[in-house]
């Protein structure tokens, strides 16, 4: 009976990690017995055989942009942030029927996995993919009605492809900003950004620190500009309130990783590098053991999980934690994943998430997120995005960045090792957070509100 136990386990964790995997930008495509129409703004279930048994009268608030031709331009398609949110955009516009085309400007010379396939979930879900260069680019950016630009990097685009006609589509162009980092206030990356329609930005610690730079290091004015915050699908929050799908995720994973049932995982969860401060984070652990081991405290055995690792680059930074961790005789405790579309069933494995990026922070931190939806409390930089997302003490707790921080991080690991319902109350906490803010129809309300005033003043300014 105990072997079959565990082979009816093993096969529920393999069909919902395949479950997962068919997943885009983190967001599981449901498919039950029904199928889902639009119908205008509103959306009709019908059994397979037909007969409608539900009409749901809930207005899609992008419903508007139905038959609007929307072209996107990325300047990589791979699994850091920016791209996958850009995706998960388009598919948010295809669903009201929008026609949606990507353009990716920089795409590895040799063939590679990761492109072909977002390119092709892109397909698959009616989004046309179509080359950076040539006339055809020229051309539907001429005749879209809106144009998104993703991140600063994707400004090379403008003067390099569309030449004369930049200023023929600057009054419909959204650009989406992303980035955090000093070197993106370069007058060749963004030169036209006064003239466009308007700038999107996930928080307003980035909004500030943009409009702030932009005047002071390349003295031009920033365009009206929308803080949006992001919001998790519909599909990640069942994942998240489903307790047997949780259940199998978190026993799948910590089996794979050597980590008992009583045992407490710390994770960090981001592209492995610098700013991420996965460095920190693990000196932090390290420092966080011996505070343990000093006061001799009694707290469940603690290992820390680093999602996001790409050894295959060899990278200087990666090959230093790994350094780290050997130097300190933690391989026991100290676990790397290579970097994934598919965070939920980490997220599900975990005890608390580690939001350690840092200088000025995340822009915002989608993880912080995804992670609160499964009730997890949040260690985070005060910095950035982070301080719109986490309430220092009810929903995590925050600490400084930068090497000042290591200290009071590993300081916070300890309290939460050692205060169960503290983690429990901070967890619940913060799912009521995300619940009240940061839903799918938040997002989508918020995007909603911004093309509508884009769409309107690219209309203003044809008129004239």
């Amino acid at each position: 009976m105990a072997k079959a136990s565990t082979m009816q386990k093993k096969r529920w964790a393999l069909m919902v990690l395949l479950f997962l995997s068919i997943s885009t930008v983190g967001v599981i495509l449901v498919r039950s017995s029904f199928e889902s129409c639009s119908v205008g703004g509103q959306f009709v279930e019908k059994q397979n055989n037909g007969d409608s048994i539900a009409l749901k009268f809930q207005s899609n608030p992008l419903g508007f942009m139905k038959s609007k031709l929307v072209l996107l331009v990325s300047h990589e398609l791979s699994l850091s942030g920016g791209p996958l949110l850009l995706m998960e955009l388009a598919f948010l516009l295809r669903e009201v029927g929008a026609e949606v085309v990507w353009i990716t400007n920089q795409k590895p010379l040799e063939d590679d996995e990761v492109v072909y396939s977002l390119e092709h979930k892109m397909l698959d879900r009616g989004v046309q993919a179509i080359s950076a260069k040539g006339q055809k680019a020229v051309d539907t950016s001429l005749k879209a009605d809106l144009i998104v630009l993703n991140t600063a990097v994707a400004g090379k685009w403008l003067d390099a492809v569309l030449k004369e006609n930049v200023v023929k589509v600057r009054p419909k162009i959204l650009w989406w900003i992303h980035e955090m980092r000093g070197h993106y206030f370069n007058p060749d990356l963004v030169k036209h950004l006064p003239f466009v329609a308007g700038a999107m930005i996930d928080s307003h610690a980035t909004a500030e620190y943009w409009k702030n730079r932009t005047q002071a290091r390349l003295g031009i004015k920033m365009p009206k500009t929308y803080v949006v915050h992001l919001g998790n699908s519909k599909d990640l929050m069942e994942v998240a309130e489903d307790s047997v799908a949780k259940r199998v995720l978190r026993e799948h994973v910590r089996e794979s990783l050597g980590v008992r049932k009583e045992d407490l995982l710390f994770g960090i969860i981001n592209s492995v590098s610098r700013g991420k401060g996965q460095d920190l984070f693990l000196r932090a652990f390290h420092e966080s053991r011996e505070i343990i081991k000093e006061k001799k405290l009694q707290v469940p055995t603690m290992h820390a999980v680093v999602v996001g690792s790409d050894m295959s680059r060899q990278t200087k930074f990666e090959t230093e934690l790994r350094n780290f961790v050997q130097e300190n005789k933690l391989e026991n405790y100290v676990h790397f994943v290579n970097k994934t579309l598919t965070v939920a069933p980490y997220i599900a494995a975990i005890d608390v998430l580690v939001q350690n990026s840092q200088a000025r922070g995340e822009c915002f931190g989608r993880i912080t997120i995804e992670a609160m939806a499964f009730k997890l409390p949040v260690l985070g930089t005060a910095a950035g995005g982070t301080m719109e997302i986490v309430v220092n003490g009810m929903t995590g707790l925050l600490h400084s960045a930068g090497k000042e921080g290591v200290i009071p991080l590993a300081k916070n690991i300890v309290k939460l090792a050692m205060q169960v319902e503290l983690r429990l109350t901070m967890g619940n906490n913060g799912y009521e957070r995300v619940k009240e803010m940061f839903l799918e129809h938040h997002m989508s309300h918020r995007i909603a509100s911004v093309l509508k005033e884009v769409l309107q003043h690219a209309k203003a300014l044809a008129l004239r």
